[in-house]
């Protein structure tokens, strides 16, 4: 089974073909074809395997499945003795890909 590391937003990730992903926000609709151009590493065998210097000329194909958002997070910033108390939500958006090619 060939497997590859993508980097995307910042992240890398490693993928098989028909994997479900959970990456970045990628700006692409619900139902698009996206491509991943930072291909670092591809392992189609244990004798044929080939490193990116820094990256692969190939592209791995993926779907997006669905746009959404994580569970909230609260941060909360306190000082001491001078009753400062302020919290914030954040909820940090995601996309849902399925790998389909490797």
């Amino acid at each position: 089974m060939p497997l590859a590391v993508i980097k995307t937003g910042g992240k890398q990730y490693v993928v098989t073909a028909g994997q479900t992903v959970k990456i970045e926000k990628n700006p692409a609709r619900a139902g698009q074809n996206v491509n991943f151009d930072a291909l670092l590493i591809v392992d189609e065998a244990s004798e044929n395997f080939e490193l990116g210097k820094p990256i692969l000329a190939k592209k791995i194909q993926g779907q997006i499945i669905k746009q959404g958002k994580n569970d909230k997070i609260m941060v909360t910033k306190f000082k001491s003795k001078i009753r400062y108390r302020k919290r914030v939500g954040h909820r940090q958006p995601y996309s849902l890909v399925k790998i389909e090619k490797v």
